[in-house]
């Protein structure tokens, strides 16, 4: 999962737990004691909805389908991939308020130096709401890509991402639930009200 997804899974705690979801990825190590509590919450929770996806056995099978040179590579890019699917699962009013929420909260608070150059533009060209574009999900894989050393493993992969579409929208279709149920936070409010 990425960052919408991540977002998602998260939606119902208080924004510092969000921000904690978001920016995980670029906080190393297990001591997270220079963060608020919830944003350090928010990184291990991160950090559980990804080590149940990567053991979920649906990641597995495709992970065992996946092309052999490429398969070291195959868990970044379907971390992409599925947020790509998630993103064209939400509806349109989920979407929009979840980006907003997400955008608001990344632009209150500065990211870890390790994604420091990348979150203003991932908020700058909208990719939480590019996601659901399928040929921009691939660029962004590509684009990973090229900051690995060594060939483009990552662009070598769109070509088995393309052609395997339809039965990794219905792997997503059986993980994402499964994911929600275990990890999901969901709003604590009856009635949510989904605005931007």
């Amino acid at each position: 999962m990425n960052f919408l997804a991540h977002g998602w899974l998260a939606r119902g705690g208080i924004d510092d737990f969000l921000y904690g979801n978001l920016i995980a990825d670029g906080v190393k190590g297990v001591d997270l004691s220079a963060w608020k509590a919830e944003e350090a919450a928010g990184i291990r929770h991160h950090r559980r909805v990804d080590a149940f996806v990567d053991s979920h056995p649906v990641v597995s099978g495709v992970l065992a389908r996946s092309p052999r040179r490429q398969r070291r590579y195959a868990g970044i890019a379907l971390d992409l991939i599925w947020d790509h699917f998630a993103a064209r699962t939400l509806t349109s009013d989920e979407r929009r308020w979840l980006v907003h929420r997400c955008y608001r909260v990344l632009a209150t608070r500065p990211a870890p130096a390790r994604l420091a150059a990348m979150m203003p533009v991932l908020v700058e060209q909208d990719w939480l709401n590019r996601y659901a574009d399928f040929a921009f999900t691939c660029r962004a894989i590509e684009g990973i890509g090229r900051r690995l050393s060594g060939p483009n493993r990552l662009a070598e992969l769109v070509p088995w991402l393309e052609e395997d579409y339809e039965r990794l929208a219905r792997d997503f279709a059986r993980l994402w639930p499964s994911v929600n149920d275990a990890l999901g936070i969901a709003p604590h409010q009856d009635g949510l009200v989904i605005r931007p």
